[in-house]
């Protein structure tokens, strides 16, 4: 009988976002795939998880996405667990569940932590209707992108490293002008939580005499027609 793949969100900051579901399956598969075994080891000690594991990450996830598929077919429930939110959100996992579904293997994600959607909804911008564009790119077609994104009219999502923010927030104010409305979110769930939110040159200001740490989401207001 075929197994299933689970992809399991976990806490992005705050333990106590973890559900009891997650917990649970976590705890009954045969297997879990983690991005970083060290960082998701703490993860599992913390609630009780014996489960063995195995690395999945970005360096090695297509040389062992047909092996993974082979074990569930041959019976085995595998769960996927990323550093921290939701699988295959800026992080792996679309390889293998792509694959899983090509091949008729059910697939159950389970509802949990994921940064963009707090960042979005304390934004105070429209949330009807969004752009989840994740990481811009580094060089190659990020100026084009951009460009692209001044015209957006809906409400924009981005994910940033803090040693890259400063320069994303200039590039807004050049491309999408400096009274843009921004709201910028760190350490989200975490001690040191916070959100700054004003035009792309008030925020840009902010951190240039405040230089930020953590895992950051930027929210972006879309084009006012």
């Amino acid at each position: 009988m075929t197994g299933k793949l689970y992809l399991v969100p976990t806490p992005i900051g705050n333990l106590k976002d973890m559900t009891f579901r997650a917990i649970e399956v976590l705890k009954e598969v045969d297997l879990i795939l983690a991005e970083d075994t060290r960082n998701s080891g703490k993860l599992l000690k913390h609630f009780e998880i014996g489960t063995q594991m195995h690395s999945h990450h970005m360096h090695n996830e297509h040389k062992t996405v047909e092996g993974i598929v082979k074990r569930i077919q041959n019976g085995e429930n595998i769960a996927l667990i990323s550093d921290a939110g939701t699988p295959a959100i800026s992080d792996p996992g679309f390889l293998l569940t792509r694959a899983c579904v090509e091949v008729g293997i059910e697939v159950d994600c389970l509802p949990g932590a994921t940064a963009f959607v707090p960042a979005l909804v304390n934004s105070g911008f429209p949330n009807d209707k969004f752009v989840f564009e994740g990481f811009l790119p580094v060089k190659k077609g990020r100026q084009t992108r951009l460009e692209l994104l001044a015209e957006e009219t809906r409400t924009i999502i981005f994910y940033e490293s803090p040693h890259k923010l400063l320069k994303t927030l200039a590039q807004f104010v050049e491309y999408f002008g400096a009274d843009r409305q921004v709201s910028v979110s760190r350490e989200l769930t975490k001690l040191h939580e916070e959100t700054v939110r004003g035009s792309a040159e008030e925020v840009l200001k902010h951190f240039e005499n405040k230089p930020p740490k953590g895992e950051i989401v930027i929210v972006v207001k879309g084009k006012v027609d």
